[in-house]
């Protein structure tokens, strides 16, 4: 199964502290009790402390989301780029698994790694996450995923503007513009993957924010693989970029310099770069709608259900237009 997959109204509905302690201890791991709920939303996080070890992050997954299968590829993945000594946070084997069940909910226990924001405002640093995506991606194109998805426009872009029209979120005063800007853009993306030429299509993070990267002394490392998926290298990449052109430009060149040291980049991919963050406005809003029942989005997003957010988003996607009428970024 795939996020797109309605659940149910309350999907975390069981999950009290006693179940999230004896959960944690079915795996074999004795609780100490101290319970600490992590910032997030598609999933339950908590750090959770164990008897004379070390706290533990446990991630119990969002009912109906992935498939189990779907789930071990992602963990496999985490433990492959580990064993090539590729900085991230992979699950921790309890007796021989990385997936556990319990009442109802799967889980997988962490270990708990700290970091502050990646600074990619400094060019070295830049050097550096590029290294460590070329890195990560020369892995990434040795096999390809079977259980998770393939970055797909159908779905990221179309799929994602039927379930706006579905949700009933959106004022209807401003349906009719918003379908029409939407559709405009998707029109334009489309013509800028024609652009964009074949490409291989490997495994990526899918979801390479700087919120998702860590920084050490040691360097950069990534958690959270949960939406890892096939797709074109650019998408680990261009959310790196921020600022106007020139500056996109330079961070740009930063990247791939490291980059380009283990694993090749084809600039033809530069095409899709604003077609990704496109699509990635239009399927944000998608997901807000999807997980709208659940009582934590209200409250994270209150702003999604009013019309200023959608003549907000009005404007982001014509912005979006005139961006994707330009010529891309050069290497």
């Amino acid at each position: 199964m795939t996020d797109e997959t309605v659940d149910d109204k309350l999907p975390y509905g069981g999950l009290n502290p006693d179940t999230i302690l004896a959960a944690v201890e079915s795996t074999g791991l004795w609780c100490d009790g101290r319970l600490l709920a992590l910032n997030s939303y598609e999933n339950r996080v908590y750090q959770v402390g164990i008897e004379d070890q070390v706290p533990v992050v446990v991630k119990f997954y969002r009912p109906e989301r992935w498939s189990d299968d779907a789930i071990l590829e992602e963990h496999a993945f985490s433990e492959e780029l580990a064993a090539h000594e590729i900085p991230v946070v992979a699950p921790t084997r309890l007796g021989g698994a990385t997936l556990h069940h319990f009442d109802g909910f799967r889980l997988a226990v962490f270990p708990r790694r700290g970091g502050r924001l990646a600074e990619l405002d400094q060019a070295d640093n830049r050097l550096w996450m590029g290294r460590y995506l070329g890195r990560m991606h020369a892995v990434g194109a040795v096999s390809m995923f079977r259980h998770r998805p393939v970055f797909d426009v159908a779905q990221r872009g179309h799929g994602a503007l039927e379930t706006i029209l579905q949700c009933g979120y959106l004022p209807s005063g401003l349906t009719e513009t918003y379908v029409s800007v939407a559709r405009d853009v998707l029109l334009r993306v489309e013509q800028a993957w024609q652009r964009g030429g074949d490409y291989q299509a490997i495994r990526l993070h899918g979801d390479c924010h700087v919120g998702n990267i860590l920084w050490t002394e040691q360097g950069p490392h990534i958690v959270d693989l949960d939406d890892a998926l096939s797709g074109p290298p650019l998408q680990d990449l261009w959310m790196l970029l921020s600022g106007d052109r020139h500056e996109m430009q330079g961070q740009l060149l930063d990247i791939l310099e490291g980059y380009e040291e283990f694993a090749e980049f084809d600039p033809a991919q530069l095409h899709l770069l604003e077609a990704l963050r496109s699509l990635r406005m239009l399927y944000h809003s998608a997901w807000l709608a999807r997980r709208w029942h659940d009582p934590a989005f209200p409250m994270a997003f209150p702003w999604f259900a009013e019309s200023r957010y959608w003549e907000e988003q009005i404007l982001a996607l014509r912005e979006q237009m005139a961006l994707l009428d330009e010529p891309p970024l050069t290497v």
